[in-house]
């Protein structure tokens, strides 16, 4: 369906509705939110809107959707995929959420906080602990990726082995639908058995079903005590044994089990200032251990040890090292938060966030790893994540040397790892979304119908097609 341009007259209305903090069609105020997060997609927008609160925001559907002109939603830009940027055809209205930061209330009570959908995950993480609880999902972008955002992604995150992803701990969402109509659905019931779940829907939904504007989100006592260890292993299927052997012995303490390569180790320590090799050998593989406990009286230091100690005693692993301090647990997850980074310092790579059956990921690293590279000589796999949820960042590093490679590459080398992916049981997209840059993929490999429902959801939702066009749900 063809979209308009917005017009003067739209514009004006718009100015007026918003005023000058919400409102701007200056080219230089908008420029740092018209490229994505990893600066390969720019495109363009006819008026920046910044609206206040959720009143505001309907308005503004609601106009634009008389007018038939199309809305990008974004929070923090922070998208992987650049399912928050605009095309490149100028007629896009961008719609920040970044004025909508109130945390509405914290309630131990209800182990609940409403948040707008502005607010900056590290900021809903301080609020919660203020109260004595905490906010379970954290992530690399903490700094910028906001409510709004993290919702509208499904983000995951390191603590998906206990928690879930962001759908998991979304109670309640107030947003705004593609006609401006007011969704009210805060309340966060334990218990609520209307049938389709629209807060459900909205989650993953990449801002093409609406805007969220606040959401009521599930909090948990805060950790009294945290264990974090770095564990020097042979391979991907020894530390999934672990994982198990940890798991049995400690119930649910362990929160975080991230699976890291020697490859990608040797790029954090080469490459960012301040750190150093947690053990005094080398090891093909590694993995990052948190374990966590809310009551005082339980020690998870001591039952990760013993059940590190048992796997090295039974050759499951070779050696480890339990962090003695916050001071040294920081400094663990900084080898690891670190790798995306460091792999961007080293050079270019072909990126991959996808997703197999926990129980494959040990062979799907080892075997994809071996075709990819076979298949692209020169070219080198960093592959890690998140052992415990079957999240796999599949990133090819392109020859030495060879600058042009992703250009020349790129595209047939995604081809093949998403090919691989789906053979496995897979998802071309564990926890970053579709956007714009998995669009075609997910039209190629998406089952038929998968495809046909979402078309038929985002039809029914928003027949004139104004929210996000061009991300997510291939045409």
């Amino acid at each position: 369906m063809t979209l308009n341009i917005p017009d003067p007259a739209l514009l004006d209305a718009l100015a007026r509705r918003l005023g000058p903090r919400g409102f701007t069609t200056d080219q230089s105020d908008i420029a740092p939110w018209l490229t994505d997060w990893r600066g390969r997609v720019t495109g363009k927008a006819a008026a920046l809107l910044s609206p206040a609160d959720a009143d505001e925001v309907a308005d503004v559907v609601r106009m634009a959707a008389a007018a038939r002109v199309a809305i990008v939603p974004q929070g923090g830009n922070s998208s992987m995929v650049a399912g928050a940027t605009p095309d490149r055809s100028g007629g896009a209205l961008l719609l920040s959420t970044r004025r909508m930061r109130a945390i509405r209330s914290v309630s131990a009570e209800d182990g609940v906080a409403v948040a707008e959908a502005g607010v900056i995950l590290s900021d809903l993480h301080d609020a919660a602990e203020a109260r004595g609880l905490r906010f379970p999902l954290s992530l690399a972008s903490k700094g910028t990726a906001t409510i709004g955002g993290l919702i509208s992604t499904n983000a995951g995150g390191t603590q998906v082995l206990r928690f879930g992803p962001m759908r998991a701990l979304v109670l309640g969402v107030e947003a705004v639908l593609p006609d401006g109509a007011r969704f009210d659905g805060l309340s966060a019931l334990r218990k609520d058995n209307r049938g389709y779940d629209l807060r459900q829907l909205l989650a993953g939904a990449e801002g093409t079903l609406g805007v969220i504007t606040a959401a009521s989100l599930r909090l948990v006592p805060a950790a009294s005590r945290r264990a974090v260890a770095w564990v020097g292993l042979g391979s991907p299927a020894d530390a999934l044994a672990l994982l198990r052997r940890i798991e049995a012995a400690t119930g649910e303490m362990v929160e975080s089990f991230e699976l890291v390569p020697a490859d990608g180790l040797d790029l954090v320590l080469r490459h960012i200032p301040g750190t150093r090799a947690p053990l005094a050998g080398r090891h093909r593989w590694h993995v990052l251990i948190e374990a966590v406990a809310a009551a005082a009286s339980a020690d998870p230091g001591e039952a990760l040890g013993q059940a590190i100690a048992a796997a090295i005693e039974a050759g499951g692993a070779e050696d480890a090292t339990l962090a003695a301090s916050e001071a040294q647990a920081d400094a663990l997850w900084m080898l690891r938060e670190s790798m995306s980074e460091a792999e961007r310092i080293d050079g270019i790579a072909a990126k991959h966030d996808v997703s197999v059956p926990v129980s494959a990921m040990p062979a799907f690293i080892v075997s994809a790893r071996k075709v990819v590279e076979d298949r692209f000589p020169g070219a080198r796999v960093l592959a890690f994540g998140h052992l415990g949820d079957g999240n796999v960042h599949f990133n090819v590093r392109a020859p030495a040397g060879a600058h042009d490679w992703l250009a020349r590459e790129g595209d047939a080398v995604s081809s093949l790892v998403h090919d691989l992916t789906v053979a496995a049981g897979g998802s071309i997209s564990a926890e970053h979304g579709i956007g714009q840059t998995k669009l075609a993929e997910y039209a190629r490999l998406g089952e038929p119908a998968r495809l046909a429902a979402q078309r038929a959801i985002k039809q029914a939702l928003d027949p004139r097609g104004i929210m996000n066009p061009g991300k997510l749900v291939p045409r």
